[in-house]
């Protein structure tokens, strides 16, 4: 075979691999398209024009970001009071939530009787979440320290308002904290079980104890995995059906005087702050990650 039909036969190879691969990616893209390219189109498209629901069907008159500024500047809805609280919610949970989850998820990966069984407890609210679910179970089935342990709230009243804001917002919350846990101890359970025996023996050998274990074995292996929690908490969370700003937003979004157009401004102004708590996460991640490997 000549020099030139095996660049022929080469090329044709790869021109058949790269089709096959955008055949392989068609239907996400297709989904893509339609279901999340489109919709970020439109609702931008909406957050910055006047809709107008006519005989004639649907009118947009451009309104720049006066939607935008109301949404910020409208001390009737208070939505920068709505916003803060929400970011503060996904800041004082998402760390508790991977600390609790990682516990669980160790627990779970010993070796004891009916351990199937308590995994699937533990990931059966992920199953069930609901908005009647969770609202029948926060409602009169949550945890009341103030009336069982008032001496706690004594001992965080006294403390600077840095420390004691965030333990008594995890103090009241923790039965919504545990319902976020069920995929976070997953993912965990999986990381957990891709250590190899062999690497914990060695350091047995070697005469490390159980703390040095963790710290130097399990950990770092399950560093990625944390990140990719980390992100996943945050999306969770900020999308919790009961927060402050996504409660707002559903009750503007059929506003006769600024129908969709409003909840819209709010709803692109919540994505850029919770896009700014990912690239914290993100940020904080890299600067342990560097430490980790310059020790």
């Amino acid at each position: 075979m000549s020099k030139n039909n095996k660049l022929n036969t080469g090329s044709t190879i790869q021109r058949r691999n790269a089709i096959s691969g955008y055949l392989f990616l068609a239907p996400w893209l297709i989904g893509f398209a339609l279901f999340v390219a489109y919709p970020l189109i439109h609702s931008i498209v909406l957050s910055l024009n006047e809709v107008l629901l006519g005989p004639d069907g649907i009118e947009y008159t451009w309104q720049g970001f006066f939607y935008f500024d109301h949404a910020w500047n409208n001390a009737r809805d208070n939505f920068r009071g709505a916003l803060t609280s929400q970011v503060s919610m996904i800041c004082y949970m998402t760390p508790v939530i991977l600390v609790f989850s990682l516990l669980i998820a160790l627990l779970l990966n010993g070796k004891f009787k009916m351990r199937a069984f308590f995994r699937g407890a533990f990931f059966m609210p992920v199953i069930i979440m609901s908005g009647p679910t969770i609202s029948k179970l926060l409602t009169q089935y949550t945890v009341n320290f103030s009336d069982g342990a008032p001496l706690l709230y004594d001992f965080l009243a006294s403390l600077p308002a840095a420390l004691s804001t965030p333990v008594q917002y995890v103090l009241d919350n923790l039965v919504l904290i545990f319902w976020f846990c069920g995929v976070q101890i997953l993912i965990f359970l999986a990381g957990l079980q891709q250590v190899g025996s062999d690497l914990y023996e060695a350091a047995s050998i070697d005469g490390a104890g159980a703390w040095e274990k963790f710290w130097k074995i399990t950990l770092p292996h399950l560093s990625p995995l944390i990140l990719i929690s980390a992100v996943y908490t945050v999306i969770d969370v900020a999308n919790y059906s009961r927060g402050a700003v996504v409660t707002m937003i559903d009750k503007h979004i059929f506003n006769q005087q600024y129908i969709y157009s409003y909840a819209s401004a709010m709803s692109w102004i919540y994505f850029l702050a919770e896009a700014l708590v990912l690239v914290a996460v993100l940020l904080i991640f890299k600067f342990f990650g560097r430490k980790a490997t310059r020790e």
